[in-house]
């Protein structure tokens, strides 16, 4: 296990190195949230979008627990959340609007940091309370990432055609007046999907020149729901140009009063406080360094660099002085049996530890796993010393005991030659 344990230290540190970067990387300022989440303040993110609506007079709030119970008159707002259970209907028709070398990657959410982990997807259950809402007169804006068909859009019977990715920023407009375009006259931003519409539906942003549906509010039992097939609009970057800004104000107050909830569940967050979500946000780079620091001081110590030194001669003059104390007061009290017993018991319970048992061992049982694991000499050496130490009687058996313990742990870390003595000791 100790040749190993340098191994070990590098892979610690290696480790600790990896996941100290990915820490720092994914706690960078504005970037520890995933992409159009409203506490990402990166140009992907749509804090912009949630500081705007707030600053508007819309009451606006973050949910962070997830959609299997909704009650109220509030409208969720789903901006790139994934449903379980999205499909490609025509994967020919969208490898061919893709960049040639793009393939169907884009129609995944990009995700940052530990959120690739701890995103997670609409279930059954929850697309499923989010559509009782609607039918029961609730409203709900929703905002696909890709072009793919999923359970949810499949209930409003929407499908989504992908939008050709080598075309430049499409201009918007409104193809009527509705309330949801109040003050808007045209938007800029690129669109990801084209709607197919259900009958009914209101169409409320189509292309300009394409004349194809980008955004609608689609009929839902006694409910509607905001369709938008552009998730760049509701981005930071995309806020400043031409009505962005008044689309969104517009739209969701057309949606009804609110209250206007946008999920945060599904982008990784949650009410939940840990440490990993204290380091997601504002990094442990400076407690990863001292852990580091620690680690590489602990593995440094742990080695010796270098012969050993001899002892200072003070400490060995007193050691020596000590040694010949406490042998003169068991000489004077004939306490021979008593010091044989402190020697043979100190040999069993080093040897214990080489034959892998407990300290306080018998001898019997230490000398029968020193010959398990091939120390016949060692064995028959504790057994003889062991016998010995019950005959002593005198002074000259107590220092041939004595004798025959120390040559035993010089064979201890050989094969069975004698280890030198350490220059300078005795």
């Amino acid at each position: 296990m100790r040749d190993r344990f340098p191994l070990m230290v590098v892979g610690g540190l290696v480790l600790t190195v990896v996941l100290g970067a990915f820490l720092v990387k994914s706690a960078q300022r504005g970037e520890f949230a995933d992409t159009l989440s409203t506490f990402r303040a990166q140009e992907d993110g749509a804090r912009a979008l949630f500081l705007l609506a707030q600053e508007s007079g819309l009451p606006v709030v973050r949910r962070m627990s997830d959609l299997r119970i909704v009650t109220g008159q509030l409208t969720p707002v789903l901006l790139a959340v994934e449903v379980q259970g999205a499909y490609e209907e025509d994967p020919d028709q969208t490898q061919l609007a893709a960049e040639p070398d793009a393939g169907l990657a884009d129609e995944d959410v990009p995700r940052t940091g530990f959120n690739a982990f701890r995103a997670a997807a609409l279930d059954d259950t929850e697309y499923e309370k989010l559509l009782e809402h609607v039918r029961a007169g609730g409203t709900l804006v929703y905002v696909p990432w890709g072009s793919r068909e999923n359970p949810l859009l499949d209930a409003l019977s929407v499908k989504l055609t992908k939008a050709d990715t080598t075309l430049p920023m499409r201009t918007l407009v409104p193809p009527l007046p509705t309330p949801y375009t109040l003050g808007v006259e045209r938007v800029e931003a690129k669109v990801q999907a084209f709607l197919t519409l259900p009958p009914n539906s209101v169409p409320v942003l189509e292309d300009d020149r394409l004349g194809q549906v980008v955004a609608a509010v689609v009929p839902h039992g006694q409910g509607r729901v905001l369709v938008v097939g552009a998730p760049e609009l509701a981005m930071n970057r995309a806020l400043a140009r031409a009505d962005n800004a008044q689309f969104w104000l517009s739209a969701l107050a057309g949606l009804g009063p609110g209250p206007y909830e946008f999920d945060e569940f599904h982008h990784g967050f949650t009410n939940e406080r840990s440490v990993v979500d204290f380091a997601r946000r504002y990094g442990l780079h400076f407690a990863v360094a001292q852990l580091l620091l620690g680690v590489a001081l602990w593995s440094v110590s742990l080695r010796r660099f270098g012969r050993p030194h001899p002892p200072p001669e003070s400490v060995r003059v007193g050691a020596t002085d000590a040694l010949f104390a406490m042998g003169r007061l068991y000489r004077e009290g004939r306490h021979h049996a008593f010091a044989a017993g402190l020697i043979a018991k100190g040999l069993i319970q080093e040897l214990a530890l080489h034959a892998g048992l407990p300290a306080h061992s018998p001898a019997a049982s230490v000398a029968q796993g020193l010959r398990d694991r091939g120390r016949e000499d060692l064995a028959r050496g504790l057994q003889a010393v062991a016998a010995e130490a019950d005959t002593v009687g005198s002074d000259s058996d107590l220092q041939q005991l004595a004798a025959n313990a120390a040559v035993l742990r010089q064979r201890l870390h050989t094969a069975g030659a004698g280890r030198r003595s350490t220059p300078g000791t005795t």
